[in-house]
């Protein structure tokens, strides 16, 4: 993509009201259209949803195709995709607001400082699909389903909450059961090593996003974890 698509997306996304940003790690804050301040955490049902309907996110969620297709399936949930890369959010912003999806919306942050926008028990589940492996051991920290990140889920979801692994990385799959299995407080509800090998386990796994077709004409088969965290 150019640098001046880029700066275009970027410019329009400020504009999109179903898109909030955090610019400074050291200050972390949301500001909204306008680039005007908002608070929204403890506050997402009753300032931008106005409904009680329950919270799910999904975490590096690239282009939104995800959250935009759960959006559409269940109508009576809430969703929030959260990616660091604006110009990827644009398009499932968009396509929200032009599907009129009110049920939809966008964080643009780093996922290491998730709690400060969520408050405790206020997530129902969390997504997460296709994210960086980060295959290199040294970088193990950095994989969303490592202990360092379960400790900041903990701070958000429900107890009991569940968190749902989509992805073709067997290393990642490997590694996340590894931490499933050693920390007492999580529990492995649903494991399936090849989700198309036969009816799927449930309907929004159908939902395919750009980089699982990719992986699928390569031959890949993709993985479901689905398990709780206390």
């Amino acid at each position: 993509m150019s640098r001046k698509n880029k700066l275009r997306k970027f410019a329009e996304v400020l504009s999109f009201p179903n898109v909030y940003e955090c610019y400074d790690v050291q200050r972390p804050f949301l500001v909204g259209v306008g680039m005007e301040n908002v608070e929204l955490k403890g506050h997402w049902n009753e300032k931008h949803f106005k409904n009680d309907f329950p919270i799910t996110l999904e975490l590096a969620c690239g282009g939104g195709e995800y959250t935009v297709g759960m959006a559409r399936q269940f109508p009576n949930r809430n969703f929030i995709g959260v990616d660091i890369k604006g110009n990827r959010l644009h398009a499932g912003a968009k396509d929200a607001l032009k599907e009129g999806l009110g049920n939809v919306a966008f964080v643009r942050t780093r996922i290491e400082i998730i709690d400060q926008f969520f408050a405790e028990n206020e997530v129902n589940e969390i997504w997460i699909t296709f994210c960086d492996p980060f295959p290199r051991p040294s970088k193990s920290n950095r994989r969303l389903t490592s202990d360092y990140f379960l400790e900041k889920y903990r701070q958000i979801l429900l107890k009991g909450g569940q968190i749902h692994l989509k992805h073709d990385d067997d290393d990642l799959i490997r590694f996340t059961l590894g931490v499933i299995e050693s920390d007492p407080r999580c529990v492995l509800m649903e494991q399936h090593l090849d989700i198309y090998a036969g009816m799927l386990p449930m309907p929004e796994l159908g939902i395919k996003t750009l980089y699982e077709g990719k992986h699928l004409l390569a031959g890949k088969t993709i993985k479901y974890l689905r398990y709780t965290i206390s």
